[in-house]
């Protein structure tokens, strides 16, 4: 098994550090090569771009890529190219990574580090499918520029076409069959022509999938409802602009954003996996994020690019296990609780691993 392995910027050397390490403590049981390479602002240091050559090669040559975060305060500079979140998306790109899955599941032990009520979030377990090649972030024209009277105007444009819809509506279903059979697309068609089509669209699909039911949400109310019914979701499937909203509002309700992995895939296994919290610069080198999305994105690493079910739960597990045991990092820290670093959880990870061994 060949993973990339890109740390980036941040906190995303100390989260990713971390989940090699368990990676590697599964030892013969999943044998596998990892190499490491710059992005984002750590490779703009030393090569002067976000996305060296070097690092896009070697993630087309991986089976996997293990990436942590890229981006901080140079993402607002003026000239894009040197911007370190344009590695991340140029990788979505460049390698076909067109659904993005994103989990949101409660830990009965961090039921109370949730944002809302216990009785609103217990059993949460729904996935937001998040497009991630088109929408604003990609469609033409872009750019600030100026109106005839010399006023500056900027401009984004929202774009998909049927096919873009039509390939992750099917990813949609087909995850939702595999779950509880519910699909839930999120939308604004009555506001937004793109929308509109992404309704027909999808709606179209579901034809093909007489057992998995349907339903229609507009992003505003999936929003209201989200913070209401939480646990009434199975899977949601909407655009790149939405699902990045929803998944970061989902996060609140697991207890912290630092619990949640995801997975970017393309047609083949190939996939990408990061945690969702992104860099963090304001906590950076203290010793004190949490790994365990990062490990659990490793995990979901080794389920769907791997097919190691086995390895996948056997870290699940462990991190289930040190939550059970009461050790916390400081954004789900209770009282009660024993609140650890990154390392030290880190260590209380491999540690629990080790004991299923015993």
């Amino acid at each position: 098994m060949k993973i990339a392995v890109m740390p980036g910027d941040g906190i995303g050397p100390e989260v990713v550090g971390q989940a090699v390490r368990v990676l590697k403590a599964l030892g013969d049981h999943a044998p596998m090569e990892m190499n490491h390479a710059l992005v984002g602002a750590a490779a703009i240091e030393k090569t002067g771009i976000a996305l060296p050559a070097e690092t896009l090669e070697l993630a087309r040559k991986a089976d996997a890529i293990l990436f942590g975060s890229v981006g901080g305060p140079l993402d607002e500079l003026p000239d894009r190219s040197k911007r370190p979140g344009t590695a991340l998306l140029t990788l979505r790109r460049e390698l076909g990574l067109f659904a993005n899955f994103r989990p949101a599941f409660l830990f009965p032990e961090l039921i109370g580090a949730s944002s809302l009520r216990p009785e609103l979030v217990r059993g949460l377990d729904l996935i937001i499918l998040r497009e991630l090649n088109g929408d604003l972030y990609f469609g033409e024209p872009r750019g600030i520029g100026k109106t005839p009277d010399g006023r500056r105007a900027g401009t984004n444009t929202m774009y998909y076409t049927e096919d873009e819809i039509a390939r992750i509506a099917h990813v949609g279903f087909q995850t939702a069959r595999q779950r509880k059979g519910k699909l839930c697309s999120v939308d604004k068609a009555n506001v937004l022509e793109t929308m509109h089509l992404w309704r027909e669209v999808v709606t179209e699909i579901g034809r093909d999938y007489p057992d998995v039911e349907l339903t229609h949400l507009y992003v505003d109310a999936a929003a209201m409802a989200l913070m209401r019914t939480p646990t009434k979701f199975d899977v949601i499937v909407t655009g790149n602009v939405f699902g990045d909203i929803l998944s970061d509002e989902a996060a609140m309700l697991t207890g912290s954003i630092g619990m949640l992995p995801s997975a970017s895939l393309g047609k083949d296994r190939t996939g990408l996996y990061e945690p969702v919290h992104g860099s963090a610069p304001d906590i950076a080198g203290q010793n004190i994020a949490n790994p365990l999305a990062a490990i659990l994105s490793a995990a979901m690493m080794l389920r769907y690019s791997f097919d190691q079910p086995v390895a996948a739960d056997r870290i699940e597990r462990a991190v289930r296990a040190v939550l059970a045991d009461g050790y916390r990092t400081a954004d789900i820290n209770e009282a009660g609780t024993t609140r650890l670093g990154t390392i030290e959880m880190g260590d209380e990870v491999v540690a629990a691993l080790k004991r299923q061994e015993a």
